[in-house]
């Protein structure tokens, strides 16, 4: 039991573990018979564990710790994610995802390799991989452990064990498929845990009108001025666009539900509900930031929501249900990464060096990986000890530097045929190492660029406005790389697939079990003859 909640809160954690538990295995029974099964969930998922699914990804500890924290002291503006993501997720379910189902790929690095090679595919499997233990897992553990620690007295290390290890059995033993249907509990849980926690908070302070009527207006200003250093309205309008098409589009923590998709039209209605979803934490999680402005008007930052969940303007048993949903967000995006990071390492890097193995040996690498990954992540939380808070915030403006590169190859990919893999792979290269330099100058900059005015701009310079930049240095780089290519190719005679018809390309979108290879032999063949 945990001593410093009322034994009824203690039954509802006990109850929420349990059915956790008993979902997560019970939906493995039979249900890993083959890679797509296992990895995949049979390709049967419905439009509603489609939405639940995305949404309880996307939802994890940070995002309780962050936005309640930014809200503190911003207001409504932080909002801004949320409401750019309602659009991607359509933009992802009636253009994106017709066109990668249909691919009938596992990954999206697989899917990048269909399009441009295998140079590009092995180069984003490493990289998610590394993404996945510093940002999703890693901030993930950071931000409960943060909460847990100063709440309830929970040891960090300890409970982050037990979490890792529930959350890590149910996810080794059946994969996706007890993964999604964790998370549609999950989301549930979650949901209605935010709520009560709005709700109670509301009444503590004598409800919304109060809050509306006490609280500064710059709390309920939308958009801010261009100096702003967190949230400027050019960074937001322009950068958080790029921001979204890569995390809702391209990353296989999300992409990996839209693959399970029983048909498109599933996947279509499922990022419609996905998008429903993502209004509310608009409602449950920013508006109890500011609620704590009122109720502890010198807490701001990432102490605001720890003190919410540790006064006492939740009753027993409610705040069982808060804590129920702090977990349920901790490891619905925990499971997420490992399965998603498992996929990869089965299908990116084992398959593609064993073309003849079979749906057995690829389960079989994928549990062994997340058992990996499991202990990995064990090893790695004595590490997250050690960061303060200010680096979380440092860890969530790193996907701003790695996502611009990935944003316009992918688009490039997708909307021009002339979109050549010598200017993907170089472009994500590239645009990879500019991102570098900036994450090295947040960390460093102080020691390293005293004396240049360059790099000191470029360290100054708003993470949006960085994202934007990037990203036009990106599309400018894939496109001078790819016509300069094709033309070289032409010029010397070497006919590439990058010049082959727009029909050929999609052919090869639509084969499981054909090489890559061999259907670009087969093209040249074709146009040699």
């Amino acid at each position: 039991m945990i001593g410093n909640l009322s034994l009824y809160d203690n039954l509802v954690l006990l109850l929420y573990f349990s059915i956790v538990m008993v979902i997560g295995i019970y939906s493995a029974i039979g249900k890993d018979k083959t890679a797509k099964d296992y990895f995949l969930a049979g390709r049967d998922m419905g439009w509603l564990a489609i939405g639940m699914s995305l949404f309880a990804t996307n939802i994890s500890a940070e995002h309780l710790v962050g936005l309640a924290g930014s809200a503190s002291i911003h207001g409504l503006s932080v909002g801004y994610f949320e409401w750019f993501a309602v659009l991607i997720l359509f933009l992802l379910g009636w253009v994106f995802a017709p066109i990668l189902i249909k691919s009938n790929v596992y990954t999206m690095p697989e899917f990048f390799g269909k399009r441009f090679d295998g140079r590009t595919r092995t180069y984003l499997t490493i990289l998610s991989l590394a993404v996945y233990f510093f940002t999703k897992i890693g901030v993930t553990l950071l931000a409960a452990g943060f909460i847990l620690s100063r709440i309830i007295g929970l040891d960090m290390f300890f409970a982050s064990i037990l979490v890792v290890l529930l959350t890590g059995i149910y996810t080794v033993i059946g994969g996706l498929n007890s993964v999604i249907k964790t998370q549609i509990f999950q989301a549930v849980v979650l949901i209605l845990g935010a709520f009560f926690l709005t709700v109670f908070g509301l009444k503590e302070i004598g409800g919304l009108s109060v809050l509306t009527s006490t609280l500064p207006q710059k709390y309920f200003a939308v958009f801010k001025s261009f100096s702003d250093p967190d949230l400027p309205w050019t960074g937001i309008l322009l950068g958080a666009p790029i921001l979204g098409i890569w995390y809702w589009c391209t990353d296989q923590y999300i992409m990996q539900r839209i693959f399970s998709s029983r048909s498109i039209n599933d996947a279509k209605k499922g990022t419609a509900l996905a998008a429903v979803l993502k209004t509310l934490p608009i409602l449950l999680f920013i508006i109890p930031g500011m609620i704590a402005v009122e109720i502890f008007p010198t807490v701001s930052g990432d102490e605001v929501y720890p003190y919410l969940l540790g006064s006492n303007i939740l009753p027993s048993g409610v705040k069982g249900i808060v804590f129920a949903g702090l977990f349920a967000a901790l490891m619905s995006s925990l499971s997420s990464a490992f399965n998603s990071a498992s996929t990869l390492i089965a299908n990116d890097l084992y398959k593609v060096r064993n073309k003849n193995s079979t749906d057995h040996e690829l389960v079989l690498i994928g549990r062994l990986s997340t058992v990996m990954i499991v202990f990995l992540t064990i090893v790695l939380i004595p590490l997250i000890r050690m960061i303060n808070t200010q680096i979380y915030i440092y860890l969530q403006h790193i996907q701003a530097f790695i996502s611009p590169p990935i944003a316009a190859v992918f688009l490039l990919g997708i909307f021009w045929s002339k979109a050549t893999s010598k200017g993907a792979f170089l472009t994500l290269i590239i645009g990879g190492i500019i991102g570098l330099v900036r994450v090295i100058l947040i960390f460093a900059g102080d020691f390293i660029i005293p004396e240049s005015i360059i790099l000191n701009l470029i360290n100054q310079l708003n993470y949006l406005h960085f994202a934007v930049m990037l990203f036009i240095i990106s599309m400018g780089l894939m496109i001078v790389i790819s016509l300069y290519d094709t033309k070289d190719e032409i010029e010397i005679g070497k006919p590439k697939e990058i010049i082959y018809p727009k029909e050929e390309v999609k052919f090869s979108f639509n084969t499981e079990k054909i090489d890559d290879y061999e259907i670009i032999n087969q093209n040249k063949q074709t146009l040699n003859a």
